[in-house]
């Protein structure tokens, strides 16, 4: 059954009116209609659905079961619907309104220019703040309102509490140089070798870095003797072009460096350090004006650009 060409808004809205009226009548005065109309417009929807969803009487009209639990169903989606139009009302009516988003560098540099960019086309008049820095510091502002969302991967439990975090896509760490780095040469090439060139590494309050420090464990590899830990992309792409370093990052990062050829990924199994990244906001709260809107848009781009990586379908 293709409900979306069969089952239409004014069969719910009717729907709707009659059970909390209990009555075809006065349902047709709130609805503005005759009660031929009203009830021509229930027959086509109980068609429509194969059972009766009223019990008629010379008392009125109650529920049946089939009519209680389409009333669950029918009411909540009425109210979604309304919810965002309203939305979108808000949105496009606001002249002075600003929403604060808070970004990882991973997303900061794939998933939000787009989404920033498409943003403001839609002309909303709304001004987008963009913060990005570490995702502890960045949920402690999302915590206290100073942040209307995070778009990063998913914290800790403990960081959590109170937050609402929506999957978008899962993401890899990856190993990455300059072209012609003597390592990428070596045939076969060996992981611990590493250890021997100046390593990049997140800081320790770095989401990534449990699972980089994982995965150096895993692999075998200890101390680090020559190291640079540090969260800026703008030096740690500048290094990587001017020495043989190797740095550790999210994938996401530097996707556009590593499509175009002007860095290059180490052929190494990487797998291990997949995490989630997606939408976190507060869930006592109903998101500002604009919000819903911009949270639309980077689940669209999420979807298109694919981060290179698995998507949530």
């Amino acid at each position: 059954m293709n409900i979306d060409s069969r089952i239409r808004f004014r069969h719910l809205r009717c729907f709707l009116e009659v059970a909390r009226q209990r009555s075809v009548g006065k349902a047709a005065d709130v609805l503005s209609v005759s009660q031929p109309a009203v009830s021509k417009t229930l027959r086509e929807l109980e068609t429509t659905l194969g059972v009766e969803l009223f019990d008629r009487s010379r008392r009125g009209v109650t529920l049946t079961e089939y009519g209680e639990t389409f009333f669950r169903h029918a009411g909540a989606s009425v109210s979604a619907l309304r919810h965002g139009i309203d939305s979108v009302a808000q949105a496009r009516g606001a002249s002075d309104l600003a929403i604060t988003v808070g970004a990882l560098p991973t997303v900061a540099a794939r998933i939000m220019p787009q989404s920033v960019k498409r943003f403001g086309a839609a002309r909303t008049g709304a001004t987008v703040r963009l913060v990005s820095g570490p995702n502890t510091l960045l949920l402690s502002r999302l915590h206290v309102g100073e942040l209307d969302l995070v778009v990063g991967r998913l914290a800790e439990p403990d960081l959590m509490t109170g937050l609402t975090f929506e999957h978008l896509y899962s993401e890899r760490i990856s190993l990455i140089a300059r072209p012609g780095h003597p390592l990428l040469g070596r045939q076969p090439f060996e992981l611990q070798e590493i250890a021997d060139y100046t390593v990049i590494l997140p800081t320790a309050e770095s989401i990534i870095r449990p699972d980089v420090d994982r995965f150096l464990t895993t692999n075998g590899i200890g101390d680090l003797p020559d190291r640079i830990e540090t969260v800026s992309l703008a030096f740690a792409q500048a290094y990587l072009h001017m020495s043989d370093a190797i740095w550790f990052i999210s994938n996401g990062v530097a996707a556009r460096e590593l499509s175009e050829g002007t860095l290059v990924e180490f052929p190494v199994d990487t797998s291990d350090t997949y995490g989630p990244v997606g939408l976190t906001a507060r869930a006592d709260v109903t998101p500002a004006q604009g919000v819903d809107l911009f949270m639309t848009i980077v689940r669209g781009v999420a979807r298109e650009i694919g981060a290179g990586e698995t998507l949530v379908s």
